[in-house]
């Protein structure tokens, strides 16, 4: 989505302009008349920032990092083809991610009208081909993979594109249905690491597939917190993602829960001898109430980027436990 988020001065500005009053508390809803939903406009002072950088979202870079990266580490004491392999493992798994970022911007096209916006509708559009671009690339290197392990990681590979065209795309569209956290647990996580694992010793794997769901708990934390920090945004559009239909308070309940069940799992897969006991699970921690306060901000834009360094630093400090 073009970042029009709520804590922004000039996302108050546009909502004032459309007549938006921002709710009296967050854990209501506060529904929009159509008139309302139609102004919902993103101001040229909102988005005259957005570029290919800000399109490509390199925080959120982390997902495929620590994905693939955990994948890897699992494979390579299996693996006799090396480092060569498991660098384009993760260089087709950050293609990949690059892909779907590029790509989700293009459903904001219908909130821009006017001339005054041309020039970032030819940006919207040019980096949804610079996405489908990736995507052809994570694909060759793909080919070049399943040459070696299998044409098994094609069709993980063919599936994670898929969804991520139905985040934002109809006729599936599942972020407007409520499903992308859950979505995401899957095919960022689950799939991510499993695919990356299957990638260099061509085999599924049961062990795999437990260490993948504490990572994949925080790569829908990473979603849910991105759609805390939009909630009033996407429930003026009408856009339902888990959050908007949940309310605020109950949204944040959720955040609180699954980085909780990130523990819940850690814990369990060490008590069943597939995780050892380490220090070093311990090193998002920190980071706590930096997430406590930003979730309680009327700022929330800092919220994303830090609960993406607590996957950042929590999938370091996983891989490091099992090394």
């Amino acid at each position: 989505m073009l970042d029009l988020t709520p804590g922004t001065q000039e996302a108050r500005e546009s909502r004032a302009d459309a007549g938006w009053h921002e709710p009296a508390s967050r854990g209501s809803v506060v529904e929009c008349p159509d008139a309302v939903r139609a102004a919902d406009v993103p101001s040229l002072s909102a988005v005259k920032s957005y570029t290919f950088m800000a399109a490509l979202r390199p925080f959120s870079l982390v997902v495929a990092f620590v994905s693939c990266g955990l994948g890897i580490v699992l494979a390579l004491p299996l693996d006799s083809a090396g480092l060569l392999l498991a660098s384009a493992v993760m260089l087709g798994g950050l293609l990949l991610q690059c892909g779907v970022n590029l790509i989700n911007d293009r459903e904001d096209l219908g909130f821009l009208h006017g001339k005054g916006f041309d020039a970032i509708r030819r940006q919207v559009e040019r980096n949804f081909h610079l996405g489908l671009l990736s995507f052809a690339v994570a694909g060759a290197i793909g080919v070049g993979i399943a040459s070696y392990s299998g044409y098994a990681v094609l069709v993980i590979g063919f599936v994670g594109v898929l969804g991520a065209f139905a985040y934002t795309h109809e006729p599936f569209n599942y972020k407007r249905r409520g499903l992308g956290v859950v979505c995401v647990f899957v095919l960022m996580g689950v799939l991510m690491v499993q695919g990356s694992y299957i990638a260099i010793t061509g085999e599924l794997s049961l062990s795999v597939l437990l260490h993948s769901l504490p990572v994949s708990a925080l790569v829908s934390l990473l979603l849910l917190g991105n759609e805390l920090r939009d909630l009033e945004k996407d429930a003026a559009r009408g856009v339902k993602t888990l959050s908007v239909a949940l309310g605020y308070e109950r949204a944040v309940r959720l955040y609180w829960l699954l980085l909780g069940g990130t523990y819940l799992v850690s814990g369990l897969l060490i008590a069943a001898g597939e995780l050892p006991l380490s220090p070093w699970l311990l090193l998002p921690l920190p980071l706590l109430p930096l997430l406590r306060y930003y979730l309680a901000a009327h700022d929330r834009t800092p919220l994303t980027p830090w609960t993406g360094r607590f996957l950042l630093l929590f999938g370091v400090g996983y891989t490091l436990a099992l090394v």
